[in-house]
């Protein structure tokens, strides 16, 4: 599916300013559509949307279909009359620079309890009707995750195969005694999510409104401590005792030399295809209630993926292993028609990969920081793109563009100040000049490099389990000059809203 001209900025709803710890679904939330809009954005990339799992990271989700409860508004809650002023008050201990997740999660956790201890008190029948009707819209994943949530509590968050063999096995007796035992913390993970999607849902009409479309991110693996797999064992490597067998990751790579160890479960496709992808047909429906375009990270691995057993400690000894490939497209294609999804085409891509997203028209991905390590005949280089692409300054995954050029190689700079024609002196906006620039229908930029930072604010280093995910900014490091020059090389490479 070819995408129109477009441009947008790539900032994960955590990273926004905001008074309680973390950027959320509030007022700055708005205020930064507000602000795509005046830089002549039509896009805005986020993260994966789901609640945060091992290290903070937000492709670890105890859920493939839950919101991050962490993202909501709780203003809005007071509005609501379930929470107090004091409650909002500000606290000089939350980092207003980064998140602190040790301190954020509590304070924000302990809030989202009492309002949700208010609304079973004094919700009114018109709230209480929203509620109903959200729990029936969204039963199908909705009574798992919240019962997940609510064991995963009450077994100090051990891995759900250490829980008693009647839970573990999914017996329909231990489910209806766990789900009375817990019925006070699953209404609480229930209210959660049906403020989450609220909110959500709002603050995307919002955005519509305004011709700015919301790009999402779908890992193609999910966690193992997942009411997913919790539910769905059948359909999972998972071994006798509940556990994967054999994991998810990446061979050595450009990020690390004994390659990246996810430990995600790996699918058993056979499983799937037996009732036609109906999970993976679900989870992309689900997917497209939220955002309107969906990037699935790591694409590449419906055509093979790396598997490694589970017993070995990194990625290194594992093996290619086909995946499901046409047959997952045209059974999520039957069943929902046409969708604007962009594959994640990074890493080791063989033939068979370029031609399943071709075969689809999925629009593939190209990162400028890659392009001036070779020579002229590299894929990531402008010259070389072709329009059904998505052409990136850097992702989530890659330093910010100062910190690359800070320690690029000899052969890069030497390459790209004659490729750019720059001296370097301002090489953030030198590579979002070349995105805009680009044939590739589609240009995003991290916010970090609209801002010119450094290193220390990248957003994640894969294969390290811990230290990221937290960087935020704040309104002040933001120029009037930053939205008009975005709006002007809109202007000039044909990527702005309206007419050109």
């Amino acid at each position: 599916m070819r995408f129109p001209r477009a441009s947008g900025v790539l900032l994960h709803p955590t990273s926004l300013p905001g008074p309680h710890g973390s950027g959320d679904l509030g007022t700055d939330a708005y205020h930064f559509v507000d602000w795509l809009v005046s830089g002549g954005q039509r896009l805005w990339q986020v993260l994966p949307l789901a609640g945060i799992g091992p290290g903070n990271s937000p492709y670890m989700s105890t859920s493939a279909f839950a919101g991050n409860v962490l993202l909501i508004d709780l203003a809005e809650l007071a509005r609501q009359g379930w929470l107090d002023a004091s409650d909002l008050s500000a606290k000089p201990w939350l980092d207003a620079a980064k998140v602190d997740f040790a301190l954020m999660v509590p304070f924000r956790m302990q809030r989202l309890a009492k309002a949700a201890q208010r609304f079973a008190a004094a919700a009114t029948a018109e709230q209480r009707r929203a509620f109903d009707d959200f729990k029936r819209a969204q039963q199908p994943w909705l009574a798992d995750y919240a019962l997940f949530m609510a064991l995963c509590e009450a077994n100090d968050w051990r891995d759900w195969c250490d829980w008693e063999p009647e839970l573990v096995a999914r017996e329909a007796g231990a489910l209806a005694d766990a789900r009375a035992r817990h019925a006070e913390r699953v209404a609480f993970w229930e209210f959660c999510q049906w403020a989450f999607f609220r909110q959500w849902l709002l603050l995307k009409a919002y955005a519509n409104g305004k011709g700015v479309e919301i790009i999402g991110d779908t890992p193609i693996f999910i966690a193992h401590q997942s009411a997913e797999v919790w539910a769905n064992q059948r359909l999972f490597q998972l071994g006798a005792d509940g556990r994967p067998t054999v994991v998810a990751g990446v061979p050595p790579d450009f990020f690390s030399a004994t390659g990246q160890r996810w430990g995600n479960p790996l699918y058993r496709w056979r499983e799937h295809a037996k009732d036609g992808y109906a999970w993976w047909v679900e989870r992309v429906r689900r997917s497209f209630e939220l955002v309107d375009i969906v990037r699935i990270d790591h694409f590449r691995g419906f055509a093979a993926h790396w598997e490694i057993p589970a017993s070995e400690p990194t990625a290194e000894r594992g093996a290619w292993v086909p995946g499901p490939g046409a047959a997952l497209f045209k059974a999520i294609t039957r069943a929902l028609g046409p969708m604007p999804i962009i594959a994640e085409d990074l890493g080791v891509i063989t033939p068979d990969v370029e031609a399943l997203r071709k075969k689809f028209g999925f629009p593939g991905m190209r990162i400028l920081q890659f392009a001036f390590a070779g020579d002229a005949s590299d894929r990531f280089l402008p010259h070389n793109h072709e329009p059904d692409t998505v052409v990136f300054t850097g992702t989530h995954d890659n330093d910010t563009v100062a910190g690359w050029w800070s320690v690029a190689s000899d052969h890069e700079r030497h390459f790209a100040r004659g490729y750019l024609a720059t001296d370097g002196h301002d090489m953030p906006w030198t590579m979002i000049r070349a995105a805009m620039a680009s044939v590739a229908d589609t240009a995003v930029h991290p916010m970090q490099d609209v801002l010119a930072l450094p290193t220390e604010c990248r957003m994640n280093y894969p294969g390290q389990a811990s230290g990221w995910w937290g960087w935020r900014f704040q309104w002040s490091q933001v120029q009037p000059w930053h939205a008009g020059r975005l709006a002007e090389l809109c202007r000039l490479y044909g990527r702005r809203r309206g007419p050109q």
